[in-house]
């Protein structure tokens, strides 16, 4: 059969339509051998190869072909099932996979966003339990300071003289550390701290409003808000926690397919995208 040849099989009355080359990945597997007639349990039936089994749970045995790539979605719970449908099939390097569950479940993640408002100038403390989210919202929030004159603080209006980025204090590579807001600086002078947060590009200056585009921009990103507390009342510390099922990092088949190969497989995770 032709690796470009197409294939249709039913599997537990599911039709599913590939290349033969999909099915040879794996030159040990029963798919494999199927397109040789040698495995008496896949039947052709109108030139179509029919199977018994969970049609539902083939269909990520057919991405996994497809992609070498397990990708599960984070409300799967059938791994047993499943790793049980990838040893009928003799796809055993994604038997193997499935067997280490931890690998796959999507984890718990915490974000905790501390909110303290002085006089004039509000503060923000940020912690999260995934160093990779923390990293990629540093890089969304920037921070701008520059000088005005005769203004209050609650001022909408930017100074005219060029404002300038300022780096966020990262004490740990899971916090970081912000303020905005206005401090009397010589005469009648204002030094102001400006918060930008992308992809919303104004610059704020008044710490409530920098607080509900935080908390907006969070909720946009997949978190749920769990709890708001008062850490401390004279100091008036406000502390919002979060929470997302953060997705595993991919995992990756690499097939070796020299000459003479019998398919063996090595398994890599892939690198966790940012924001992920």
């Amino acid at each position: 059969m032709s690796n470009r040849e197409m294939v249709v099989l039913s599997v537990g009355g599911v039709r599913f339509v590939t290349l033969a080359s999909t099915l040879l990945r794996f030159p040990e597997s029963r798919l494999a051998q199927m397109l040789n007639n040698a495995d008496q349990e896949f039947k052709l039936v109108n030139g179509e190869f029919f199977v018994d089994r969970d049609g539902t749970l083939f269909s990520y045995i057919m991405d996994f072909l497809r992609t070498l790539q397990v990708s599960l979605p984070t409300d799967f719970s059938d791994y047993q099932r499943l790793q049980r449908e990838a040893e009928f099939y003799g796809l055993y390097a994604l038997a193997n996979i499935l067997n280490q569950e931890h690998l796959l479940k999507p984890r718990l993640e915490i974000l905790e966003v501390r909110f303290s408002l002085q006089d004039m100038q509000a503060f923000f403390r940020i912690f999260g339990s995934c160093s990779t989210t923390v990293e990629t919202l540093a890089e969304q929030i920037t921070v701008f300071s520059g000088q005005q004159s005769g203004q209050s603080w609650n001022s909408p209006f930017p100074s005219q003289k060029p404002l300038v980025p300022l780096p966020l204090e990262r004490p740990s590579h899971h916090d970081m550390v912000f303020q905005c807001g206005t401090d009397y600086s010589a005469g009648d002078q204002f030094v102001a701290r400006y918060v930008s947060i992308k992809p919303d590009n104004r610059k704020l200056i008044n710490g409530t409003n920098v607080l509900g585009l935080l908390l907006d921009t969070l909720l946009k990103d997949g978190f749920r808000l769990t709890s708001t507390r008062t850490v401390s009342s004279e100091e008036k510390v406000e502390c919002y926690s979060f929470e997302r099922m953060q997705k595993p990092a991919g995992i990756t088949i690499t097939v070796n397919q020299t000459p003479g190969s019998s398919g063996a497989a090595q398994v890599k995770r892939s690198q966790v995208q940012k924001g992920k």
